[in-house]
């Protein structure tokens, strides 16, 4: 594989690091590393001004402490381990939140990362369980790990009569009893609460009567279809506990988003507070946008690719390295992760630095615990100095005294994005943040719109629990647990739960009877919150019949087709079939130097329209759509570039999803206006819905590849030029009305990113899309942004002018806060 190195090192191969500050004469880390803004022109001093990619540098400023007494409440003890720990008084945001919690109200703590929301629910919790010795609280992290060190954590303050235990998949059989009888802080997630928990209630009546709090940790990851199943099983452990006479209150933690009341209310299915105002310190901060070049390779039709992500963040982590600066690079995948620690080490030997190329590693899921924790006591010490990571370092891990972070591609999330940065600079010294963006139109329009990342956050955690197909499976789950009564239906919906049970009768899943409905099935409803209701397919080694994983039904087809490259922690294999009728991929151990893409074709038809808006030429519209997609083929992309080198056939059947979409019809008026004839409209609506899918994840909390896509001349229900974007999730999951929601906004970072790309006629960074089956043919870059600044005419003029007063100073209101 070719390494592209992004920047010539300011350093000779034969200098001594320790001149730099960086590192002592035996290769260990120093505390003279190079600040973060003199680190990232230590990095940039060997590359020409006009080569340079850095887009945009800001400077996070410094933040003060901002502190309180400790309530009169606290339990003494508590507060005497705390003060042994060196928590001196508590940062004002814990006491606002901890107060609301003592206070008996539901609260979301929505605040920086490293701002010790923790404390937040240990205060009100741990002194709750102090004062009455039955008490108990229920925590649930959506990450294994996460919840294992809040366990560690827990440990340390509680009281020995708390026996704080967790009770997930990895908990023993023999020791579950133990926990359920024993425990009064039971550290769980939501797959275990489902299926485990609330089914066997009845088990579980000593402790459910008995719930003072339920703490839910990193909230924000509950989004789109899985955070709507979440939603419900909240719902249904608050109607449990209600039966056995708990009414628990609810403390929930959550990074910096948009709207995080709404989200947590939405979540919970109740009332919930936020407290935003964040009190703790942070040390200041140099973050650079960073954007590699166009080079002169080429992909369909000729369109320029950049230089990749991953092996500029490569080289990137090498220079740091080299500088003495203990860095994380976040990439998007596991084979990423060790790919980018690979190049990283082959760039510190090309330059005589085997000492330092030893120590760089890769972190991903699939570690073995002690494994996790062993790197993360080498990164913290300072025996590791480089780290290619995914997001499992992202959430709760206490490491720090980082000098660097180097983001490979935007996370998904602002959340993520600024959860990733605040890594650095926990030991209160400022620290370097690089974002280095992909060939994407996401990534484009934020390395060249800086307001985007620094200015408020943008994005809310879009989840809808009204979706017939959760709310269906979910409400039989409910009804198997405890028959349903109509006192019951305001909470899962009202009117549209109403309506899904006369479904769920007719069907023959439920039964009416006078006291309510009752589950009508054998055993227990099969419900999986994490997929979309269809089968998952079995991915299974050839050679030796190992079973290596599943994958979600809906998402196969384009996943594990035959020829798909499939990675399994860290390891890659090649499909040789995929057995549809069976729900079975057979595959063997590959390592090639490409990746693929599938390729699809999509017919839309207009069930209902639920909401429309007339913009003069203009009309936007949200609905039902009936969706038929089909699989057609797939590409071979080489590994680093992204070059397409070859295209192959596929013959699977067509599949069909009844799903959310937000739609835009334009009039023969709005056409001409725009100024296109009939051979160009239909490139020039195909851009735009490209461009319009890949930003729409800036503002609502999703990937590109939750969403789908259909533009055409003349659409048959329509009677018009029609751009639609639907949800690629049976029954929707919110992100097409919140398209509808945000249209104006949506549409503008649409029509800078296209407009502000350099390239000629269309690239993956502006309007080509990696999974188009019409092989990005035809698009008309000029003509996307004609037909956009149509609408947003339309829009202004509905509308009136944007306030842009919250984008005077991005740094007032700093999502990193």
């Amino acid at each position: 594989m070719t390494t592209l190195h992004p920047v010539r090192s300011a350093l000779p191969p034969d200098a001594d690091p320790a001149a730099e500050g960086g590192l002592s004469p035996d290769g260990r880390s120093t505390d003279t590393v190079l600040p973060g803004a003199a680190l990232l022109a230590s990095v940039l001093a060997g590359t020409d001004e006009e080569e340079r990619p850095v887009t945009h540098v800001h400077h996070v400023p410094v933040r003060e402490s901002s502190t309180l007494q400790w309530p009169d409440w606290v339990n003494p003890q508590l507060r005497s381990r705390l003060e042994g720990r060196g928590v001196l008084s508590p940062w004002r945001h814990q006491v606002d939140a901890a107060q609301l919690a003592r206070d008996g109200r539901h609260v979301v703590v929505a605040t920086g990362t490293a701002s010790g929301k923790s404390l937040a629910y240990q205060l009100p919790a741990l002194t709750r369980l102090a004062e009455d010795p039955r008490a108990c609280v229920l925590y649930l992290a959506p990450t294994k790990a996460l919840a294992r060190d809040q366990l560690a954590s827990v440990a340390a303050l509680a009281d020995p009569s708390v026996r704080p235990a967790a009770y997930d998949g990895d908990t023993p059989g023999e020791e579950r009893d133990w926990v359920r009888r024993h425990s009064r802080w039971i550290v769980t997630n939501p797959d275990m609460l489902h299926r485990g928990i609330l089914p066997a209630h009845q088990k579980w009546s000593s402790t459910l009567r008995r719930v003072a709090y339920v703490v839910i940790d990193e909230c924000h990851a509950y989004r789109g279809v899985f955070g709507s199943h979440v939603g419900h099983v909240l719902r249904r452990l608050r109607r449990i506990c209600r039966r056995y006479g708990a009414e628990p209150v609810f403390v929930l933690a959550s990074a910096t988003v948009a709207e995080p009341a709404a989200a947590a209310s939405r979540l919970v299915g109740a009332p919930v507070e936020a407290v935003t105002d964040d009190g703790s310190p942070r040390p200041g901060a140099t973050f650079a946008l960073w954007e590699p070049p166009l080079t002169e390779r080429t992909g369909e039709h000729g369109a320029p690719l950049r230089r990749s992500a991953a092996a500029d963040a490569a080289g990137l982590l090498a220079d740091l390295v080299e500088r003495g600066a203990r860095t994380l690079a976040f990439v998007r995948s596991r084979r990423s992760a060790e790919s980018v620690a690979e190049q990283a080490r082959r760039l510190l030997h090309d330059r005589g630095r085997d000492d330092l190329a030893r120590r760089v590693d890769s972190y991903r899921g699939g570690y073995l615990p002690e494994e996790r924790r062993e790197l993360e006591r080498a990164l913290s010490a300072g025996h590791l100095l480089g780290v290619a990571t995914t997001n499992a370092l992202e959430l709760g891990i206490d490491i720090a005294g980082l000098d660097a972070v180097v983001l490979a591609g935007y996370p998904g999330t602002l959340a993520s994005l600024w959860q990733q940065a605040g890594r650095a600079g926990r030991a209160q010294k400022e620290s370097l943040v690089v974002f280095v963006a992909r060939d994407d139109p996401l990534d484009h329009y934020l390395a060249h719109h800086p307001r985007a990342v620094f200015g408020r956050p943008i994005e809310a955690t879009v989840t809808d629990p009204t979706n017939p197909y959760v709310l269906g499976p979910q409400l039989c789950c409910a009804a198997a647990e405890l028959p349903l009564r109509p006192e019951d239906l305001p909470d899962f919906g009202g009117p549209a739960a109403e309506a899904r049970l006369e479904e769920l009768v007719a069907a023959g899943q439920l039964r009416r009877r006078p006291a309510g409905w009752y589950w009508a099935g054998r055993g227990r409803p099969d419900v999986d919150i994490r997929g979309s209701g269809e089968e998952p397919v079995s991915i299974v080694e050839a050679d030796t019949g190992r079973l290596l994983g599943t994958v979600d039904g809906d998402a196969a087809h384009s996943t594990v087709h035959d020829g798909a490259l499939y990675v399994h922690r860290g390891e890659t294999f090649v499909v040789d079939q995929l057995d549809v009728d069976d729900a079975c991929a057979v595959v063997h151990a590959d390592s090639p130097e490409w990746t693929t893409v599938a390729r699809d074709i999509t017919d839309l038809g207009i069930v209902s329209t639920d909401r429309s808006r007339r913009l003069g030429t203009v009309t936007a519209h949200t609905g039902v759509v009936d969706v038929t997609n089909q699989v057609v083929a797939y590409q071979r992309r080489r590994l680093g570039t992204g070059e397409v080198l070859a295209e192959f056939p596929l013959d699977l059947p067509a599949r069909q999803l009844r799903t959310r979409a937000v739609w835009l019809t334009l009039d023969e008026r709005a056409v001409e206006r725009a100024e296109l004839d009939e051979v160009e409209l239909p490139g020039s609506l195909h851009a735009a819905e490209h461009a319009a899918i890949g930003i729409l994840p800036l503002l609502a909390t999703c990937d590109r590849w939750d969403l789908g896509g259909l533009s055409t001349a003349l659409h048959p229900d329509t009677g018009a030029a029609t751009i639609v974007v639907y949800d690629g999730h049976p029954g929707g999951a919110g992100f097409a009305e919140r398209g509808f929601t945000v249209l104006r906004r949506w549409l503008q970072a649409t029509r800078a990113t296209v407009a502000s790309c350099e390239c000629e006629s269309g690239c993956p960074s502006c309007v080509q899309s990696p999974k188009c089956g019409n092989g990005n043919d035809p698009l008309d870059k000029a003509g996307a942004v004609r037909v956009l600044d149509v609408v947003l005419d339309e829009l202004a003029a509905v509308d009136g002018p944007m306030d842009d007063s919250s984008d005077d100073d991005p740094a007032e209101d700093d999502p990193a806060r």
